[in-house]
């Protein structure tokens, strides 16, 4: 073989060489992404094969998407299923395109974020003398959210202008000097919403289709209008006491800057990609947009940090029949979007699931944990009466292959054994570990759920016959346990001022609240005023069962106080 041949040889034997490198690379790469893979569509599959989930899912991570899912139906009625093209309502996430436009201005040497709104709105109340824009996009301007407005619930079905809209709130006093504070408000970002028109002489929607949605090729979403036909537009529901219900009827010009948007999977990751690679805003107004001030909260986005130690930026959305969630970590380029169109948790419990699975944080997932096969003797072992520090007792029976729960919490409560004396639930964050004594004999069980420990000792069968005597006295005669109508009357009050006394409450109720207020105090103050309470009986529980008769609307509640008197257990339920 001569030189020449030699060379060519050779050549063609690195080529190959890196060639079969490379195939082996990507086959290493596909093998150790497949159960990464697993476990993110169990993390999402554990929420909608328990009806907690319908919607899609989209994981991106440097440059490759790793899911994008649909689950469960778009359209109850007509079985249309979810995909990565169905369009859902943003509700929230709206407010870091609005910002973002508001920055596209600002480079455009229309307005700057450090003017007063004055400048802009030449009629604006004297209170506003002193905010800014730079105010409005932090949440730190002070004016009320007009979404807890008791009327806001009676006037949602009603269409508005954006004047009309800004009109709601522009007497209101502020609720503190601006900069002063941080609340979150809508108000502001409707009020950003109607500067932007002002400023660029088009509206709101037209500006965003012409400056974010077609430069970056998000043919799939807009701003919602309640009466436009839309192909593959999801409808929103909310959960019911027998399954999903149609959630009640939103005009989209009532979110309008604030929440109004509509969107897929596929458009947001392109939206993503848009912002932070650079093809929207300039490096510095980047930056502007995502430097927190106050609460770790920037321009439309929340700043923190992922269990890993790197750098986060999320924002979610709530809105009658959706609730959505996007994150992403510079770092890894990690982008995560989930979009339900079922009202819920699960969207942020998946995002937060899938941000951990992705960047390969420690810690076992509600979707990780695996029952295994327990023997009846095992199982009848832990099975019993257990009684709280609260004084609740809970039940513990055996049904087939797994545990149930009665009393203390859910009517049922469904529990897989990890072990023979450790069990979870498939359907919430929620472990039970039973203990025992030097002599083997279960004396106790801790029951955990996320920031909360409950501890319950077992008793024997004559105490337990005893509470079921008294529960059964209670239902019997139907009579309502002292002090808690006044209870009700008074959590209802504490809950809709945003200042509930949780020492007025036993643990699990406290932590239960604390996790829920901001949509709880929203809907008790678009109720309005409590008009009447009616006593409507004791429930098989023994929890007293009220009818509440609203400013706006009614409800019905169902309350338990423990032997200390305080609240352990609350619920309600609008009235049909």
């Amino acid at each position: 073989m001569d030189p020449a041949q030699r060379s060519k040889a050779g050549t063609r034997a690195r080529i190959t060489a890196s060639w079969a490198a490379a195939a082996l690379s990507c086959f290493a790469a596909a093998v150790a992404a497949a159960p990464e893979l697993a476990r993110m569509e169990r993390a999402v599959d554990v929420r909608a094969s328990a009806g907690r989930f319908m919607g899609s899912v989209l994981v991106a991570r440097d440059g490759r998407v790793l899911l994008s899912k649909g689950y469960g139906e778009a359209d109850l009625d007509w079985k249309v299923p979810n995909s990565p093209t169905t369009k859902f309502r943003l509700g929230s996430i709206t407010k870091q395109f609005t910002a973002a436009c508001i920055l596209l201005l600002e480079e455009r040497s229309k307005l700057s974020i450090d003017d007063p709104v004055k400048k802009s709105l030449a009629d604006a109340p004297a209170a506003w003398d002193q905010i800014t824009i730079f105010n409005l996009l932090t949440h730190t301007a002070g004016i009320p959210n007009y979404t807890d407005f008791p009327d806001h619930r009676s006037t949602q079905a009603r269409p508005v202008t954006p004047e009309q809209l800004v009109a709601r709130f522009r007497d209101k006093p502020l609720e503190f000097p601006p900069g002063s504070s941080m609340k979150y408000s809508n108000s502001g970002y409707v009020l950003l919403g109607y500067l932007i028109e002002k400023v660029s002489g088009q509206s709101y929607q037209q500006f965003l289709q012409d400056n974010v949605f077609t430069p970056l090729g998000m043919k799939d979403s807009g701003y919602e209008v309640n009466a436009q036909v839309s192909a593959r537009r999801a409808v929103g529901y909310s959960p019911g006491p027998k399954g999903p219900v149609v959630a009640d009827y939103l005009d989209m010009s009532i979110p309008f800057a604030a929440g109004g948007l509509y969107s897929t999977t596929e458009d947001l990751l392109r939206w993503q990609r848009g912002l932070f690679g650079g093809k929207l805003l300039s490096r510095a107004s980047l930056a502007k947009m995502t430097n927190p001030f106050k609460e770790h909260y920037a321009f439309g986005l929340g700043v923190g940090t992922a269990g890993n130690g790197e750098k986060l930026f999320e924002h979610g959305g709530g809105i009658n029949g959706f609730n959505t969630k996007m994150l992403y970590v510079p770092e890894q380029r990690l982008t995560v979007i989930v979009l339900a169109n079922l009202n819920g948790g699960a969207a942020d419990d998946i995002a937060t699931d899938l941000r951990k699975i992705a960047l390969h944080e420690q810690g076992t997932l509600l979707s990780d944990r695996v029952a295994a096969r327990l023997s009846p003797a095992q199982l009848a072992r832990v099975a019993g009466p257990y009684k709280f520090e609260s004084g609740e007792v809970m039940i513990v029976s055996r049904h087939g292959g797994h545990l149930e729960t009665q009393g203390a919490g859910p009517p049922r409560l469904q529990l897989y054994g990890q072990n023979a004396l450790r069990y979870f639930s498939r359907t919430e964050d929620l472990q039970v570990a039973f203990e025992r004594d030097a002599q083997q004999r279960i004396t106790g069980l801790e029951m955990k759920r996320p920031a909360l420990t409950l501890r319950a000792a077992r008793i024997d069968e004559a105490e337990a016959r005893q509470y079921a005597e008294v529960l059964a006295k209670k239902v019997r005669e139907q009579l309502p346990s002292p002090g808690t109508e006044a209870a009700l009357r008074r959590s209802i009050a504490e809950v809709a001022a945003g200042k509930p006394d949780y020492d007025q409450m036993g643990p699990g109720f406290a932590a239960a609240v604390r996790e829920h207020l901001p949509r709880v105090q929203q809907i008790f103050n678009e109720l309005g005023v409590v008009e009447a309470v009616k006593f409507k009986g004791v429930d098989p529980l023994g929890s007293d069962q009220y009818h509440v008769t609203f400013e706006h609307g009614a409800a019905e509640f169902t309350i338990r106080l423990g032997p200390d008197g305080k609240i352990v257990m609350s619920a309600f339920q609008p009235s049909p």
